[in-house]
């Protein structure tokens, strides 16, 4: 996310006195919660869906998981990239590359 993307959310939240709120055990509710709203928008259809309303709900789940990034004084950036590195290593492309199965069915 871009910085100042990041400091609007930041804004937002501290000009309402909501951190108070945002414990990392509510802010990973809040995401469960934004992320099953997002599911629900292709609950009877894969193919037709509302993408507005598609692209709020994972607006929703992307401030929340920055919120809980920021709250555990974590860099979105950093353990993204963490992850991708393990990620990398697990699913080898000559092995995963046009294929679902579980790394440790590869």
């Amino acid at each position: 996310m871009k910085k100042e993307t990041i400091e609007r959310i930041r804004k937002f939240t501290s000009d309402r006195d909501w951190d108070q709120f945002h414990t990392p055990s509510n802010l990973a509710k809040s995401i469960s919660i934004e992320a099953a709203e997002l599911l629900e928008c292709f609950q009877w259809s894969d193919t037709e869906y509302d993408l507005e309303h598609v692209l709020e709900e994972l607006a929703d789940v992307l401030v929340y998981c920055q919120e809980l990034a920021d709250k555990l004084g974590v860099d979105v950036d950093e353990i993204v990239n963490k992850k991708m590195t393990k990620n990398e290593l697990k699913y080898p492309v000559d092995k995963a590359k046009g294929n679902s199965t579980k790394y440790n069915k590869l």
